[in-house]
């Protein structure tokens, strides 16, 4: 009752009038403008200020009644953060843990800084024996250091020691949990770099590998541990040792399933996508294609994650000649019933992924029935397709590589060299203009091998000058894929010139015995 009545006179003296926040009741007013800035930014109208501005108001965005209502919505939406549903079944014991310890944790503080101490002591109580259970290092420190005070205040000597201690063992964790994420930052910071800025990262990741494992032997933290896993998952791909990247994603898989108190859902999520990764560039459909596909089911639907798992798949499945695979892996992402209302980049790089897919299900699939084959001519209109001009801002130039290569594919089973050539002629175009070598260095060779291809007027046997070329790709810079649009391969490069080569034989071949 002592603290309720601390609590309650906080409460009278310093109440607002309304709590502004976005519940369920809330949203029920249509009519409101809050409303509908909410709805129309949630369902992804709008890409900045202007978007919004003329949406609401048919103004700009330096309109006092636009700047104003933007304020007043940055608040309300803020103050709903702290009437979160933590309880939803996707979210972990442990983030929920942690969730709730630093909301409490905040209300300590307010108690303190409103001089309702012995309040503030009990809460930090009931929040460090949630904390110790997960060690919370951080949170740890915290609640120990204001029970020590009012431990001392008070004249408690036992609790004060018993404080102490915990001080005194969870500030050593916290500060090897901060030089962890201090090694897996500097990975990361550097991980998406061009390939001829990060050359020595694989020597400065050793350093942070041993240190990592010298770290995780001393001190028993989830928080080590998982940066540990990170960094050495990271200096194999670097290496493009995929097999034991393989094994240390397996090796992290196993310890979050030997500390069921420490699970976290991003982490799992994180190395399922490393591991996806691995079996991509080591192209071995035997490896894990069915894993890969049950573990899809681990992500949250319609997130960004399950996006890019569904893309890694998809490409794992077109790089190992699994085109019923990808078809299905395409299927099932474009029958999500969100899916036209998820992010404009998202559906763009689905568009182009399903430019391949098409493709690939039309002229290459021998498993193919010719019902399925029927089907997808009549989900995929080739001609308004092949009359598309790619048109992408410069972040998203590969998009523009892409379209064209596929216009090609679709082109050459046409038997339209023509257009063929002119297609060749703009990539080349395309690629001396606007494509810089350190970024662009892969496909720019895959364009020039295409070059030659037309120097020799599409007759295969008379190809020159294209193993350099070649050779670039398979030696000097094989594939390797991060994430990156630049980095983009539906098709290896290598692959789809041999495939092109072979499907140009055929046609030219198919034109003397008819």
């Amino acid at each position: 009752m002592k603290n309720l009545i601390e609590i309650s006179k906080i409460v009278t003296k310093k109440k607002v009038r309304k709590i502004e926040i976005f519940d369920d009741y809330s949203l029920k007013n249509k009519s409101s403008k809050f409303n509908e800035f909410y709805e129309a930014l949630t369902a992804g109208r709008f890409k900045n200020d202007r978007d919004a501005a003329t949406f609401l108001y048919g103004s700009t965005p330096t309109d006092d009644k636009y700047r104003q209502l933007k304020s007043r919505f940055r608040k309300r939406l803020l103050n709903t953060l702290f009437f979160l549903d933590v309880n939803l079944p996707s979210a972990s014991n442990y983030d929920r843990a942690y969730y709730s310890c630093n909301k409490d944790w905040t209300l300590v503080k307010i108690l303190i800084s409103n001089e309702a101490h012995s309040t503030a002591a009990s809460l930090a109580r009931q929040i460090l024996t949630t904390a110790l259970k997960f060690r919370f290092a951080d949170v740890i420190v915290n609640c120990s250091r204001i029970l020590r005070r009012h431990a001392a205040e008070t004249g408690d000597e036992k609790s004060y020691e018993v404080y102490d201690q915990h001080i005194k063992q969870y500030q050593n964790i916290l500060e090897a949990e901060i030089r962890s994420e201090e090694l897996y930052q500097r990975v990361i910071m550097n991980y998406y770099k061009p390939h001829s800025k990060i050359a020595d990262l694989p020597e400065r990741i050793d350093t942070y590998c041993v240190a990592l494992d010298g770290l995780s032997e001393i001190y028993e933290s989830p928080i080590v541990v998982y940066n540990k896993y990170l960094v050495w998952s990271f200096r194999y791909e670097m290496l493009r040792e995929f097999e034991q990247m393989l094994g240390i994603c397996r090796q992290a898989e196993q310890y979050i399933e030997d500390n069921p108190t420490y699970y976290q859902g991003d982490k799992l999520l994180t190395f399922h996508l490393k591991k996806i990764s691995a079996y991509l560039h080591l192209r071995d459909a035997s490896l894990g294609l069915e894993e890969a596909l049950s573990e899809i089911e681990a992500f949250p639907k319609g997130s960004n994650d399950w996006f890019l798992y569904n893309e890694y798949c998809l490409l794992y499945a077109m790089h190992t000649d699994n085109y019923d695979v990808a078809q299905r892996v395409y299927a099932d992402v474009l029958s999500y019933n969100k899916y036209k209302r998820s992010d404009v980049d998202i559906r763009e790089r689905w568009k182009i992924l399903g430019y391949y897919v098409n493709y690939a299900n039309m002229y290459l699939n021998e498993n193919a029935s010719s019902e399925s084959q029927t089907s997808q001519r009549k989900g995929f209109k080739v001609d308004k397709f092949l009359a598309e001009k790619p048109l992408y801002p410069k972040d998203e130039r590969m998009y523009s590589v892409h379209t064209w290569v596929a216009q090609l594919l679709f082109h050459v089973e046409e038997g339209s060299f023509s257009n063929v050539r002119d297609i060749i002629e703009q990539l080349k175009q395309y690629a001396n203009r606007q494509l810089r070598k350190e970024e662009y260095f892969r496909a720019i060779q895959f364009i020039r091998l295409l070059h030659q291809l037309l120097k020799a007027e599409f007759q295969v046997d008379e190809l020159s000058n294209v193993d350099k070329y070649y050779t670039r790709l398979e030696e000097e810079q094989p594939f390797f894929y991060r994430g990156l649009i630049t980095e983009l391969e539906i098709i290896p490069f290598e692959k789809l010139w041999k495939l092109i080569l072979d499907r140009v034989d055929r046609r030219i071949r198919s034109r003397f015995v008819s």
